[in-house]
């Protein structure tokens, strides 16, 4: 490597880290606003499917963001998406630190859409850069440690969000809904002026302009992977978002603190796995087979639900024993999709590819996110847990479609 490349690329180094560290910051806010969304209208007395449409907006606009920033991305370059979602998300709290008698749905479900449209604006811009400064020896290597360094990013950042569940119930206990709201605003501001100064290099910009058409993925195993990814965070959303934390606030009686504080840990822990998934599925440091790798830990995430759904109406701590235990193989799922499309993205125009994947990751929240508060309003736990399980066993079938091949060699 000459020495004007290796100055690029330390640089380029430099800029993701930057990029990563803003992502984190982002990601505590983001998790620490949605327990308290949920937690302090719960509180209000509003139905589980009335919180479920506070997130409509959240879920909705990310469909559309990850499409329309993938192709800003690939325009004008990483660091113009991640400075834009954090302005965002800086608006979207202040927003909510007006008066509490103005404080109404439809005003939340608006603050909501520019936080949805900020979190992908940030998840897209990381992920994407994770492609342009991971080179090595030869592309069995370069594989292995792709692998690395997307479980290492996204089981950090869940782990963060895990952390950012147990700020949010400690914040709206202690400051309550408004000043909670407007002491993370106050914090993220300093880290996006710091983010506009310092973010200069122009990541991921394609040598081409894309066109607007180009949004829309034209690989057979981008758009099958896609599809499966709807249906197994669907899967998740559907018994975690709304229906899990009321049933504990309001089955179990526990408070804000409990409820934020045991959420929390499971995310946290969700996490950790995902970091450390490479060793849990990669056999002697070699990465996996997609269409049987995935096949096989969706398959096995089915039976999860299917067994809680069963066995639940006889001890309720069930419940939290299977939740654990889904979270770990739900993390291994999740970490080996996460590989996966950054593996198959172009490397020119990353952002494209990556940004129609996460926008069916988008789409099927919100379809678990709406069925999770209408399910679990009329039909119970239960029912969003036989939900999930239905969705799985659809993701799994989904991914036979994928190449038999390698990643490596895609």
């Amino acid at each position: 490597m000459s020495l004007a490349a290796d100055k690029v690329q330390k640089r380029q180094l430099r800029q993701y880290f930057m990029i990563t560290g803003n992502y984190w910051a982002f990601t505590l806010t983001d998790g620490a606003l949605r327990m308290m969304v949920v937690l302090h209208f719960h509180s209000l007395g509003y139905s589980p499917l009335a919180i479920a449409m506070l997130f409509l907006f959240y879920e909705f606009f990310g469909v559309v963001t990850n499409l329309v920033g993938g192709w800003i991305g690939a325009r004008a370059g990483l660091n113009t998406t991640m400075n834009l979602g954090l302005g965002l998300q800086v608006a979207a709290l202040f927003a909510l630190t007006i008066h509490p008698d103005w404080l109404t749905i439809s005003w939340v479900m608006a603050a909501q859409a520019l936080s949805g449209i900020a979190k992908d604006l940030n998840k897209m811009s990381a992920k994407s850069s994770v492609k342009y400064i991971v080179k090595a020896a030869d592309q069995q290597q370069q594989e292995n440690k792709l692998f690395k360094w997307v479980a290492a990013l996204t089981g950090s950042k869940n782990a963060l969000k895990g952390v950012g569940f147990f700020l949010g119930g400690f914040l709206l206990t202690t400051l309550g809904f408004k000043g909670a709201a407007l002491a993370m605003a106050l914090a993220l501001i300093q880290v996006w002026v710091f983010s506009a100064a310092m973010l200069t290099e122009d990541l991921g910009k394609a040598k081409y302009k894309p066109k607007f058409r180009d949004m829309l993925s034209k690989s057979r195993a981008i758009n099958v992977l896609s599809s499966a990814r709807m249906f197994l965070f669907g899967a998740r959303d559907v018994w975690f978002v709304v229906a899990l934390p009321v049933f504990l606030t309001a089955e179990f009686g526990w408070t804000f603190w409990q409820t934020g504080g045991f959420l929390a840990f499971w995310i946290i822990g969700y996490g950790v796995v995902q970091g450390f998934a490479p060793k849990l599925v990669a056999r002697n440091d070699q990465v996996p087979h997609p269409a049987s790798a995935t096949f096989f830990w969706a398959s096995i995430l089915t039976l999860i639900p299917i067994a809680i759904a069963l066995t639940v109406n006889f001890n309720a701590w069930i419940l939290l024993v299977g939740l654990l235990v889904f979270g770990v193989i739900f993390a291994i799922n999740s970490s080996l999709h996460s590989y996966l499309i950054v593996s198959y993205a172009n490397a020119d125009g990353v952002s494209l590819d990556v940004g129609f994947y996460y926008m069916a990751n988008a789409l099927g929240r919100l379809i678990g996110t709406v069925l999770s508060g209408w399910v679990f309003q009329t039909y119970g736990l239960v029912a969003c847990l036989w939900v999930s399980a239905g969705f799985v066993a659809l993701a799994a079938l989904i991914s036979l479609a994928l190449p038999k091949q390698s990643a490596v060699d895609h």
